[in-house]
């Protein structure tokens, strides 16, 4: 038998440790499927679906996900079909008019968040579809596939809105007044079109207030993953190439876990490259990556750690 020596057993030990499918449970969306994948890496439920950006989990179970560009629907995943739909195209005023949907949220009460891009508006509604607020968007390049990626409404009521078209992310207050707003950083280089990771711009894509006030937030076509402070100052900073054998492309989701790690997804990188990694913010370690091209593709643009619900931040 060969014998290996103890630093090369190490390295071994960790490359299969990181090697391997999953130490989450997780819901994601990819080779037009929603799955979930088990922590040994099983896939234990999968249902055929188009595209998303976004997806949440409801308190009952049921899946919350985006259904085409101009409707939301919830899934009921035992049975496997949609127990209840908006379709933002035919609903309050937007008969006739383009619009995408590329982000929603639940929220208390049985109510729902959307952001409609064309539009440019957030607004709440009920089950019943009635129009319960509405928020309209600065918009310096309107667009109704770009207007937005993620939004999130805040514990203050306020909304986070990354506005992928202009490379900024706002705060709006409850009243609809822009009270925050940073412009994502090309960092001195020239703009480059694509999606992979020679791509180059500023199309943010995720955006989430973190405890100590500062904002995370994902660059999408810039490769990395921020952290600014109030007085837009970055105070920390992943780029494209700073974990081993990881190449950053178009980033999307984040997620911060209860332990403080970061979940952080990694779209468009291309065969061979992770799908999610986990990463220890202070030390930058990266502490596990999730490779599945072969069964999910090039373009898992969102995806929910299931085993680590409580007090993460989405």
């Amino acid at each position: 038998m060969m014998r290996l020596f103890p630093g090369i057993a190490v390295a071994l030990c960790l490359f299969l440790c990181l090697a391997v499918s999953a130490e989450h449970r997780i819901l994601l969306h990819g080779g037009d499927r929603l799955v979930v994948v088990a922590p040994d890496g099983e896939i234990e439920w999968e249902m055929p679906w188009g595209g998303i950006h976004d997806i949440h989990v409801l308190e009952n179970g049921n899946i919350l996900v985006q259904q085409g560009m101009q409707k939301i629907a919830e899934i009921d995943p035992n049975a496997k079909e949609v127990v209840w739909s908006y379709d933002a195209q035919t609903s309050n005023g937007n008969e006739g008019k383009k619009l995408e949907v590329h982000a929603f949220q639940p929220l208390a009460h049985d109510r729902f968040m959307l952001a409609e891009s064309g539009t440019g508006r957030i607004i709440e509604i009920d089950r019943e579809g009635t129009l319960l607020k509405e928020i309209p968007l600065k918009r310096d390049n309107p667009h109704p596939h770009m207007d937005t990626r993620l939004v999130r409404k805040l514990d203050n009521g306020h909304y986070l809105v990354c506005h992928e078209g202009d490379g900024f992310v706002r705060e709006y207050d409850g009243e609809g007044a822009v009270v925050w707003e940073y412009d994502v950083p090309l960092f001195d280089k020239e703009p480059a079109g694509g999606h992979g990771p020679d791509a180059w711009g500023d199309k943010t894509f995720s955006a989430l207030r973190l405890p100590n006030g500062n904002t995370l937030l994902s660059t999408g076509n810039g490769h990395s993953v921020l952290e600014v402070t109030p007085e837009k100052e970055i105070v920390w900073q992943l780029s494209q190439n700073d974990l081993p054998d990881v190449t950053f492309a178009w980033v999307t989701t984040l997620e911060v876990l209860p332990n403080g790690n970061y979940i952080i997804g990694n779209c468009h990188a291309g065969e061979g490259q992770p799908i999610l990694v986990e990463v220890e913010p202070k030390s930058k370690k990266l502490v596990w990556k999730f490779d599945r091209f072969d069964d999910f593709g090039n373009n898992v643009s969102n995806s929910i750690v299931l085993s680590a619900p409580e007090g993460r931040i989405r």
